[in-house]
C-alpha cells in the first residue's frame, strides 16, 4: 500500500484535513473559555458558575464550522480512499486532493473570520468538485459489478 503514490498523496492531504479539524476543535474550546459559554453545567461550575452554562454566537459559529467539516471531510475520506484503489493518474489524483484540501481550509478561514460572502460558499463549491469527480469515477468503475 505504501508503494501506491495516489494513496500516499491521499494520506498526506487527509492528515492535513484531520489536523485542521483538531485546530477548529481547539479554537472552539478557547472561544468557550474566553466567552465563558459552556455546554455543560459541570464545566460552567468549574469556570465561574452555573450562569455560564449558556450559548454564545461566537461559540456556535465555531461549532457550525466544525460540523460542516464533519459533513464534508468524512465523505471525502471515504471517496478518496476508494478512488485511490482505482489506479488513477497520480498527478490527476493529487490535483483532486489538493483542490479539496485548499477549498476546505479557505472555507474554515472564511467561516471563522466572517469573510464577506460569497467567499465561504465559493470555497465550499470548489471543494465539492473533486468529490463529485471521484464519486462519478468510482460509480463508473463499479457499474459493471452491480
Amino acid at each position: 500500500m505504501m508503494e501506491n503514490k495516489v494513496f500516499l498523496s491521499f494520506t498526506f492531504y487527509s492528515t492535513i484535513l484531520i489536523l485542521k479539524m483538531y485546530v477548529v476543535a481547539i479554537i472552539t474550546g478557547q472561544v468557550r473559555l474566553r466567552k465563558k459559554a459552556f455546554a455543560n453545567p459541570e464545566d460552567a461550575l468549574r469556570n465561574g458558575g452555573v450562569q455560564f452554562c449558556r450559548e454564545d454566537p461566537d461559540v456556535e459559529r465555531c461549532r457550525r464550522a466544525h460540523r460542516n467539516d464533519m459533513e464534508n471531510i468524512f465523505p471525502f475520506l471515504f471517496l478518496g480512499a476508494i478512488y485511490s484503489l482505482l489506479d488513477p493518474s497520480p498527478s490527476v489524483a493529487r490535483i483532486h486532493f489538493l483542490i479539496f484540501c485548499v477549498g476546505r481550509i479557505i472555507h474554515t478561514i472564511a467561516y471563522l473570520l466572517r469573510l464577506r460572502a460569497p467567499t465561504r460558499s465559493v470555497a465550499y463549491s470548489v471543494a465539492q468538485l473533486p468529490c463529485f469527480s471521484m464519486a462519478l469515477q468510482i460509480l463508473l468503475a463499479t457499474t459493471p459489478y452491480w
